[in-house]
């Protein structure tokens, strides 16, 4: 299929790896940001760059827009392309209905659900991929392409894909940012990074495995209460962490609560 791809972040460096890789045509690139969109474009040499969203003398069959979630919409007030068109935004926040400013177009959803770095290697085969459209035939457009680049295709409606995406915030980013504290305060104290990857490895392991409130431990879910203040009183330099650490052991003695009276 021959595809054109507006933005020219970590999301479309990605997708044109992979999209390549199952013989599509990235034809084109367009991206607010020169740096951006040269760098893409040096691993895509047979692509056109843009520099309007008037993709209307393109011949193309899928414009992907992977740009930020801020962005969409204003996006979707410029972009023109010819009649028939399919076009998919990559978001899991945003709904389809942001893009039903372009006329002509035919609307659909095409969701990678995967955090990426840009230089960070990605087996896109165990990648899901939420694809969702307004009609039948461009449903079935989009998962022809996801499937051809993902072993894990599903579709999902606007109001499903948000609460996963808000699932994966919890499970993505809040977690990263826990591991960045965690790396912060054994720096502190010059402790060797490394002496963490045991207990992580097991706990992501173990949370795959089971659900995370059975078998969740800690001084939290102990009711250790002179542990707890006294990693409270270790804190007093990083307030924002010391709020961290009370609500999240708040929350764990709660869903304990929880789990004891069902």
């Amino acid at each position: 299929m021959k595809i054109a791809l507006i933005g020219a972040g970590n999301v479309a460096w990605h997708l044109s790896k992979a999209l390549k890789a199952a013989n599509h045509q990235i034809v084109a690139v367009y991206s607010r940001s020169e740096a951006s969109r040269k760098e893409l474009l040096n691993q895509l040499p047979l692509a056109k760059e843009l520099h309007s969203l008037n993709l209307t003398e393109l011949e193309v069959e899928l414009v992907l827009i992977a740009v930020p979630d801020a962005a969409i919409a204003t996006v979707a007030t410029q972009l023109q392309v010819k009649s028939g068109t399919v076009v998919a935004h990559t978001s899991g926040s945003q709904p389809m209905a942001v893009l039903e400013s372009i006329p002509n177009a035919s609307l659909g959803v095409f969701y990678p659900l995967q955090t990426f770095s840009k230089h960070k290697p990605v087996d896109f085969k165990e990648v899901p991929l939420l694809v969702e459209a307004q009609n039948i035939k461009t449903l079935e457009r989009l998962r022809l392409v996801a499937q051809s680049i993902s072993q894990k295709v599903e579709e999902v409606n606007s109001t499903a894909r948000k609460q996963l995406h808000l699932a994966a915030v919890f499970a993505c980013n809040f977690t990263n940012h826990l591991l960045g504290i965690s790396r912060e305060l054994l720096q502190e104290a010059d402790l060797p990074e490394g002496l963490l990857q045991p207990l992580i490895q097991e706990t992501v392991a173990k949370a795959a495995q089971h659900d995370p409130f059975t078998v969740q431990t800690g001084p939290a879910v102990r009711h250790d209460n002179n542990v707890l203040e006294e990693h409270l009183q270790a804190l007093q330099s990083h307030p924002t962490y010391q709020l961290l650490y009370q609500q999240l052991s708040r929350s764990i003695q709660d869903k304990t609560i929880d789990a004891r009276n069902k």
